[in-house]
């Protein structure tokens, strides 16, 4: 990357383990502004993105990740740089060594495409009637120039202008709507910080559905025709929201988006503040409510306390999963036990080569993970209490509200929660490919 010396302890680092090619050293980005006109009939994006970033010592050169647009402009403090494209990455020489905070503002247009990854296609892409934004874990760079890293959150406004029968949906909350020539431009500020994969943008034929007016603000936005059924599928959200804020805590945002396109998707969507379903997730007869509870979930495990890097995938995933089992057994359904039950029998029959607290960057999204990480919390849960238990997972999401965070300071605060060692427990549940025992009978 070119940087004069390596970067400061804290900074983002160039590149993840799983992920080098995302990600760049020297500096974290504190604020994105981006501003984006978007032409659905020819999926045309012209963007201008300003970003306000901290340089942890000077740079003669940097770079951002961003795919195949046309950049015709670059300016780092509002003077012309130099820069080039190659690999993914903006390449950006200004016309001084920059230190401390900086500004970089790029200009760039083209046909915005999904980026081709081993977990399939990532990024902005179009729907029949519509757009969509599926950027977890490296699709941020197919619509804005970025420091695609987890670890480096940072703050956004968003405003997007596009035709104005269509209703637009981005991270943050919307602070202004503007009408003209046919168009519509919708602005929206999220302050917490939000990493670059989380950030999102929805654009459809919406009607907005309100399903709790505060204390946090819960809307769906969806098509007409599932009006009726989001009616009983979304009915229960704002219990859900309450019962999951009695386990872990204050909900950690402003507001929260439910986005429902009219096109069928194979699996729900994450974002910061918004959880993106198919028209196949809404059938009238809550058949996926425990994916409305997973994706609710991310707003405390994944999006408010962020990964460090991709290697703790399980204290997002883990964590939503086993909140699907605890509204099971919240709203009358089957107990965490039986879930629990469940599914340890079904991964006792699968091959044990999977590393929970290191699965590698191909099982990133295993079902393993997902389970595994869940009977991981179910059987510490088991270990110190109930009443432990659900102080540790207040404690955690309290403790690194909007932060980072790694399954070792994970470890270290449940030992803070009980009066045993549970070095062994950890070591075998997160270190160790073979399954434990779980002893589930009479919870």
């Amino acid at each position: 990357m070119g940087l004069n010396r390596k970067p400061t302890a804290g900074a983002a680092q160039s590149g993840d383990p799983y992920l080098p090619a995302h990600g760049n050293g020297g500096y974290r980005v504190e604020h994105y502004d981006l501003d984006i006109d978007y032409k659905l009939a020819a999926n045309r994006l012209a963007g201008r993105a300003v970003l306000t970033a901290v340089a942890d010592a000077p740079l003669s050169r940097f770079s951002l990740d961003l795919t195949a647009f046309r950049v015709p402009r670059v300016t780092v403090d509002g003077k012309p740089a130099k820069f080039g494209q190659r690999g993914g990455k903006l390449h950006v020489t200004p016309a001084r060594p920059v230190t401390g905070r900086f500004t970089v503002e790029v200009r760039y247009v083209g046909n915005p495409t999904p980026i081709s990854s081993r977990w399939g296609d990532v990024g902005w892409d179009e729907l029949t009637d519509g757009a969509l934004v599926a950027s977890q874990p490296i699709g941020a760079p197919s619509w804005f120039p970025c420091n695609d890293h987890p670890s480096d959150k940072a703050s956004y406004r968003i405003a997007v202008t596009t035709a104005a029968p269509y209703t637009v949906a981005a991270t943050g909350v919307l602070t202004a709507r503007r009408r003209s020539a046919g168009t519509r431009t919708w602005v929206y500020e999220r302050a917490e910080p939000t990493a670059s994969y989380l950030v999102s943008v929805q654009i459809g034929r919406y009607d907005e559905v309100v399903l709790a007016a505060g204390p946090v603000h819960q809307v769906a936005l969806l098509p007409a025709r599932l009006r009726k059924n989001a009616a009983r599928d979304l009915g229960r959200h704002p219990a859900i929201l309450t019962t999951l804020e009695g386990f872990f805590g204050p909900y950690p945002f402003a507001n929260y988006q439910l986005v429902v396109t009219d096109d069928e998707l194979d699996v729900p969507i994450e974002a910061q503040g918004m959880s993106i379903f198919g028209a196949n997730h809404i059938d009238g007869r809550r058949t996926h409510e425990r994916l409305v509870v997973h994706e609710l979930t991310h707003q405390w495990f994944g999006n408010s306390l962020t990964i460090a890097d991709w290697r703790h995938i399980w204290l997002n995933e883990g964590f939503a999963t086993y909140a699907e089992w605890l509204w099971s057994e919240a709203s009358g359904g089957r107990a965490a036990a039986a879930h629990a039950r469940q599914w340890h029998a079904h991964l006792a029959a699968k091959p044990a080569d999977l590393v929970l607290a290191d699965p590698g960057p191909a099982r990133m999204f295993d079902e393993r993970v997902y389970k595994r990480g869940a009977l991981a919390l179910h059987a510490l849960r088991l270990r110190i209490g109930d009443d432990r238990f659900f102080a540790l997972l207040r404690d955690w999401t309290a403790r690194h509200r909007h932060a980072t965070v790694t399954t070792a300071q994970f470890v270290q605060l449940a030992g803070r929660h009980t009066d045993g060692d549970l070095t062994a427990f950890f070591t075998a549940w997160l270190h160790r490919p073979a399954l434990p025992e779980i002893a589930v009978a009479g919870d």
